[in-house]
């Protein structure tokens, strides 16, 4: 199977491109041929001799170049216009996030492409086996931090009450968002204001069950400092908190998206965030102020009456692109003597083989399949 390694173009910030061991990964794992755009791993710093040097199977390219082989793998889904330079049949191994997607998954399906969602390579439990999502609670709450450090009256000072932190979602990114939070999301910043004696961090985890009672919910937003969406919500049609609620919350109040639902006003019912009204940030802008363009860029159908600093962007591990890379390229080698060797409609959700039943379940004819109607 020849393979094909294109680059990300969607903005400066995104640098992530594979490793060259994930090169010599694929090699071993008997592909054919591996055709790397040029210029792949610059934005990181890594030259395109250390890819040749992994492989002698490798041949530098075009991004078209790279569409055309009979795998494409790239951290981030290529821009739906791009789908149809890619053959019928041609597996591509992104992250879909295909059920917050749907747009993308019709024109995955119209020209045939055997896409295979990394975000859906689960084991028999659920449990993600390629993910990074201490990265994004760590560097989303420490981002956010830096912004609260600046509004919050007399943040360094003893005499301030705890900060007070709620996480709405107790799933895995909410549990890291928790011990994220507790530490300021930056541990030689706690170890400072413990030695200066200033109070800590309280955090406050609110799961499904609780967010549907308005009263509630808005008087514990009275005395919240961050507030961090961590949901993983079965419904994507709406919002966790409304933006009307945000007017209860105090004005030095951060406001922070770890879910990465975008805003999907093209499908009916719309796709919408979890808190109403935050903008969708990138690699290049995840910081939005009140006065932020942004918020009047939004579909009208978002309200954005009630602002706060928001901090949101599409994939908060990218703010440290190599080390999230060394994450990826190690969970992704197990899956490639399955993928570059066996047929993918002989993949077999059965299999002795935790990586081959992963690999079905993430194929995007299968997961059709077995999504509700």
């Amino acid at each position: 199977m020849r393979v094909g390694l294109p680059r990300m173009h969607r903005e400066a910030g995104e640098r992530r491109d594979f490793l060259p061991t994930f090169v010599a990964a694929l090699d071993a794992a008997g592909a054919e041929q591996i055709v790397v755009e040029r210029g792949y791993g610059s934005g990181m710093g890594i030259d395109e001799s250390a890819y040749s040097a992994a492989s002698s199977r490798l041949v530098l390219g075009d991004y078209d170049d790279c569409l055309t082989q009979d795998a494409v793998m790239q951290v981030r889904c290529p821009q739906e216009e791009h789908f149809e330079r890619l053959r019928a049949g041609t597996i591509l191994l992104s992250m879909m996030h295909y059920t917050t997607r749907p747009q993308r998954v019709r024109r995955l399906a119209e020209f045939g492409i055997r896409a295979i969602s990394m975000d859906g390579l689960v084991d028999d439990t659920g449990r993600r086996l390629v993910e990074n999502l201490a990265a994004v609670a760590g560097d989303g709450v420490d981002s956010a931090f830096k912004e609260l450090a600046e509004l919050y009256p007399d943040f360094h000072d003893p005499r301030r009450p705890p900060v007070r932190v709620t996480v709405l979602g107790s799933g895995a990114v909410g549990s890291y968002a928790v011990r994220a939070a507790s530490r300021y999301g930056d541990p030689n910043l706690r170890d400072a204001m413990a030695a200066r004696g200033v109070k800590g961090v309280e955090v406050r985890v609110v799961d499904h069950d609780l967010t549907g009672h308005e009263s509630y919910m808005r008087s514990l937003l009275t005395t919240t400092d961050l507030l961090v969406d961590a949901t993983q919500r079965l419904d994507s049609t709406s919002h966790v908190v409304p933006n009307e609620w945000l007017a209860d919350m105090p004005g030095h109040a951060v406001l922070l998206d770890l879910s990465g639902d975008p805003y999907d006003f093209s499908v009916t019912p719309p796709i919408v965030k979890g808190i109403e009204g935050i903008p969708q940030g990138s690699l290049d802008q995840f910081v939005f102020r009140p006065d932020d363009p942004a918020y009047e860029a939004l579909d009208a159908r978002a309200s954005t009456e009630h602002r706060r600093v928001s901090l949101s962007c599409h994939s908060w591990p990218g703010r440290n692109p190599r080390e999230c890379m060394e994450v990826y390229c190690a969970q992704l080698e197990p899956f490639l003597d399955v993928l570059l060797n066996k047929p993918a409609d002989e993949w077999d959700a059965g299999s002795t083989s935790l990586y081959e039943r992963a690999l079905a379940r993430a194929e995007l004819g299968r997961w059709l399949e077995s999504s509700p109607a």
